[in-house]
């Protein structure tokens, strides 16, 4: 049943209505799943491993699976949802998603659930792809902080609360239970979903198979590259996957030359504001894949800490972040998203200094205390940034900016880990501090690139 678009002219001092708020509960609730996906199986994975009777090594594609799936599809799928309308996208991204869950909740053998996990990486890319343009449709342009403020805090939260969800599961529960619990939550979503999400004005286009071919081996050769070359991987096989990416994208790029709504943003890219938020998009989740990827290794190995106290101690960051996220969020709605990013990620900075720079037995209080300070920075940059890329887009392209938002994180995420895997393999004990050290250079880059938007030239539509 097609549902009335919802006209987002409301005036700024108006409520949401009953129905745009199970709307908005129905996409926050879809993005919490997508993203809960992506950290507790990177916890479960050698309870997995051993339970499939899986090598290490081989278990490691029940990760890398769902990436390359949910990576190499956000851009095709972003690009469908302005063609056919970002609601069907998002309702269909559901539906496989609760498929997928099933087949993972099932799965018998590694080959039967690394298949589910591509299917899941696909609901998961399609939900989202758009959710950040829903959020759009729902909210009024004066008010559009506010919803990227919820779904910050969303995002943020998910990802850092990720490994002790799945800790306390596997504490009373087999591991299938991980991916059976999406059931419940992703029908009570789909429930809510069809009947209130808004409806975007299609656009009149043509969706174009080929170019989406090309982005898949594009941003798949791309991820399957950062994961060899950060783990010291065959030199055959980080040169092929290299030479896959540069010339499938060399080719998409070239056959998009001109079109009004290119796949791969090269339109937005070209708008200094949109290109600026994308960048520090992508340094600031680099920041955040180099940090929780890095600590748990840093308090366990370095500091002594056993795992139970590891996850209290990463806990302060996600519950700040919770609290700074829709606070950033309504301030963006006030003061330029360059200003708050720029200070949030230079806040960010510091705490990863202050973090590689902890002496040899710091108390809990001195972790803590830097974890807050990480928490504060990352709270304060994600919701104005969101904000930046989608007003700084034509409406009409507003799939494409949502995409760009999901891309921009899950290759920074990717980046992040890769390179921890990397300084591990160059600084062995030594390779957390090196991470955090890293991931304070990502910040100060993003930092920069975040307030070099305050003198960005405005986009003339």
């Amino acid at each position: 049943m097609t549902q009335p678009a919802v006209q987002p002219s409301l005036p700024a001092s108006s409520k949401l209505t009953p129905r745009e708020l199970r709307g908005l509960l129905a996409i926050l609730v879809s993005i919490a799943l997508a993203i809960l996906d992506t950290a507790i199986a990177n916890t479960a994975l050698p309870t997995i491993a051993a339970d499939l009777n899986a090598s290490p090594a081989a278990s490691v594609w029940i990760i890398n699976a769902y990436q390359l799936a949910a990576v190499a599809t956000l851009l095709p799928f972003a690009t469908l949802g302005g063609i056919v309308g970002q609601r069907k996208v998002f309702l269909g991204g559901i539906i496989m998603f609760l498929v997928s869950s099933a087949l993972c909740t099932f799965a018998w053998s590694l080959p039967t659930l690394t298949i589910a996990r591509v299917l899941q990486g696909f609901g998961a890319s399609a939900i989202m792809s758009v959710n950040a343009a829903l959020i759009g449709l729902i909210f009024p342009p004066e008010r559009l902080g506010r919803g990227l403020g919820l779904n910050a805090l969303v995002v943020g939260t998910c990802f850092a609360a990720g490994p002790t969800i799945a800790s306390l599961v596997l504490s009373v529960a087999s591991w299938p239970w991980l991916f059976a619990i999406n059931l419940p939550l992703g029908l009570f979503a789909l429930a809510f979903a069809w009947s209130s999400l808004p409806v975007g004005k299609p656009q009149a286009m043509v969706f174009d198979k080929l170019t989406a071919l090309l982005n898949v081996l594009t941003f798949a050769a791309l991820i399957f590259f950062l994961g060899q070359a950060a783990q010291l991987g065959s030199m055959n096989s980080v040169l092929i996957a290299l030479a896959v990416f540069l010339i499938a994208g060399t080719l998409m790029v070239r056959r998009e030359a001109g079109h009004p709504a290119p796949m791969f943003p090269i339109d937005l890219l070209k708008r200094p504001m949109f290109a600026l938020s994308a960048l520090t998009a992508f340094c600031s989740f680099a920041t955040q894949g180099l940090a929780f990827v890095s600590l748990p290794f840093f308090f366990e190995t370095t500091l002594g800490r056993d795992p139970i106290q590891t996850g209290f101690l990463m806990t302060p960051w996600s519950v700040v972040v919770a609290a700074i996220a829709p606070v950033a969020g309504r301030l963006s709605d006030s003061y330029p998203p360059g200003l708050l990013g720029g200070i949030g990620l230079a806040v960010l900075s510091v705490g990863m200094v202050s973090l590689a720079l902890l002496p040899n037995d710091p108390s809990a209080l001195e972790i803590v205390i830097r974890m807050v300070i990480c928490g504060i920075g990352f709270g304060f940059f994600q919701a104005p940034n969101q904000k930046a890329l989608m007003t700084s887009a034509p409406r009409a392209r507003a799939s494409g900016a949502s995409g760009t938002i999901a891309m921009a994180r899950l290759i920074g995420q990717a980046t992040g880990a890769a390179l921890v895997a990397l300084s591990f393999g160059l600084s062995g004990s030594h390779g957390p501090v090196l991470a955090l050290s890293i991931g304070a250079g990502f910040a100060a880059v993003g930092s920069i690139a975040s307030g070099l938007r305050l003198v960005a030239r405005k986009p003339v539509d």
